[in-house]
């Protein structure tokens, strides 16, 4: 058994630094066997599952005396279906495990982000907070209804996000040049191979287009960098809201705004369901609120947009590279089945 050759040898390391970084479709093999597995025939087989498992658990979650929840226990059961599916066929397991490593590295930013976003956004979702009319349609909304509101805040915050980030991405790409492609490799495995490069006649903004499962995948990634900023910022504030609403709004005053007593949770009577609703629907909106203000905003942009930037220059720049070893691979087995 022959030893593998250098760009065989770095060209493994960038395929383990793709996956360590949550870029798995990145590399050569995987993406071809997940283009089989997106065929027409598996996807629908799993439609087909996902709907079966959502039915027969909305059945029995509404057999159980539980009918608010039985939708969403549904559309969640589907969900967790198809999740399935993406992170054992797909392949979608090293996403899940860097974004995993990403959510726990980045609680310590919790307090810079409320410390920089907070002042801005309290100014206008306060006046909300205090408002009747949002205590009366929050506390009303009972069970999954309120999971639901909330997950529909978040779908449109992705409805928002995604086409803006395929968008950097595709600006990005057509413009990549050299010196970008040096600093996003610098102290990663292909180092060396780029200082390589310098010399080498490569088309980079050819080399640099990032197209079809690969993009899927950056752009994921992307947003799942930009997600847990978010998520960070909805926890501050709803625990603001919580220790806020405590502090300054009376029982007496809840009474009046909706129309009965407040009701609290089985324990010590310390945060009412009416002000746990309220809060946790006002998070819910601070994070569609703070994603469409991040991404439009240039102050926004300056103080939270430019780690994800530096995710795409860095991914961009690995992929040229590991696109340069690939070719620099096959040469170099042509050349052993010559020999």
């Amino acid at each position: 058994m022959t030893e593998p050759g250098p760009v065989a040898a770095e060209r493994a390391a960038a395929e383990a630094w793709f996956a360590h970084h949550g870029l798995p479709w990145f590399v050569d093999d995987v993406r071809a066997v997940v283009r089989r597995r997106l065929r027409r025939t598996p996807v629908l087989l799993v439609a087909l599952a996902a709907v079966v498992v959502g039915v027969g658990t909305a059945l029995v979650v509404g057999a159980t005396g539980a009918p608010s929840y039985d939708v969403i226990a549904g559309i969640s059961a589907a969900l967790a279906t198809v999740v399935v599916y993406a992170l054992v066929a797909l392949r979608t397991m090293p996403i899940a495990r860097w974004a995993l490593r990403r959510a726990l590295r980045s609680l310590g930013l919790l307090l810079p982000l409320a410390t920089r976003a907070l002042p801005i956004l309290m100014l206008f979702i306060t006046f909300l907070f205090i408002n009747t009319e949002v205590w009366q349609v929050a506390s009303a909304l009972h069970g999954g209804v309120l999971w639901a509101a909330v997950l529909c805040f978040g779908a449109i915050a992705m409805g928002f996000l995604v086409p803006r980030l395929a968008q950097e991405l595709d600006q990005f790409d057509d413009r990549v040049q050299l010196e970008e492609v040096l600093a996003g490799t610098a102290r990663t495995p292909l180092a060396a191979a780029a200082a390589r490069m310098e010399a080498s006649d490569i088309d980079l903004p050819d080399q640099a287009q990032v197209t079809g499962l690969q993009m899927v995948n950056l752009v994921l990634v992307l947003v799942v960098a930009q997600a847990v900023q978010v998520f960070l910022l909805v926890i501050a504030v709803f625990v603001f809201f919580l220790a806020f609403g405590k502090l300054v709004i009376d029982p007496s005053v809840i009474t009046a705004w909706v129309g009965a007593k407040p009701t609290y949770p089985p324990g010590p009577h310390v945060v009412s369901v009416e002000l746990l609703h309220v809060s946790f629907f006002l998070a819910g909106f601070s994070g569609l609120y703070f994603t469409v203000v991040a991404i439009t905003d240039e102050l926004y942009r300056k103080e939270f947009f430019t780690v994800i930037m530096e995710e795409l220059a860095r991914a961009v720049s690995m992929r040229v590279i590991y696109r340069m070893l690939r070719d620099g691979d096959q040469d170099e087995a042509r050349g052993s089945i010559v020999e």
